[in-house]
């Protein structure tokens, strides 16, 4: 199965994201297993993050692709990976520079800014989406 660890700070607060986000996790349960590592603050995502070999940082100023190149970047990225990735969100403040700096890839889903909590649950559904897309199904349209 792959997987894909979150490691993200703060935790989602608003019931209804979670909800949402509860939803996508229940839609990939079968095919790829996500693990959320939730960070009090960013000293303890550097902290977390100095036991990992490499991630993905998720950051307005990463490259932006469309859903289709996103698939292919994901699924070539596990392939490589070992079926095995991490991908970072930022707090409210943001990254630190030295998590940024270290990343494998810097990725932005829009130069618009959401909040972390959001981000997260845009993320699940980009990753739902991109699984859509490589099977072929009617989702993605």
């Amino acid at each position: 199965m792959l997987k894909i660890k979150i490691i993200t700070v703060g935790k989602t607060k608003e019931p209804w994201l979670q909800q949402a986000t509860d939803e996508y996790l229940k839609r990939l349960q079968n095919s790829i297993f996500i693990e959320w590592i939730l960070c009090k603050n960013s000293d303890q995502l550097i902290s977390t993050l100095e036991k990992e070999s490499s991630w993905i940082c998720l950051d307005p100023m990463g490259a932006m692709q469309s859903s289709e190149e996103f698939s292919v970047f994901l699924f070539k990225l596990l392939e490589s990976e070992g079926s095995r990735i991490n991908i970072v969100i930022g707090g409210a403040e943001g990254l630190p520079a030295k998590i940024k700096s270290q990343a494998k890839h810097l990725i932005s889903f829009s130069r618009m800014t959401f909040t972390h909590q959001m981000t997260r649950l845009i993320l699940l559904e980009q990753i739902y989406r991109a699984q859509e897309i490589k099977k072929g199904s009617g989702y993605h349209k």
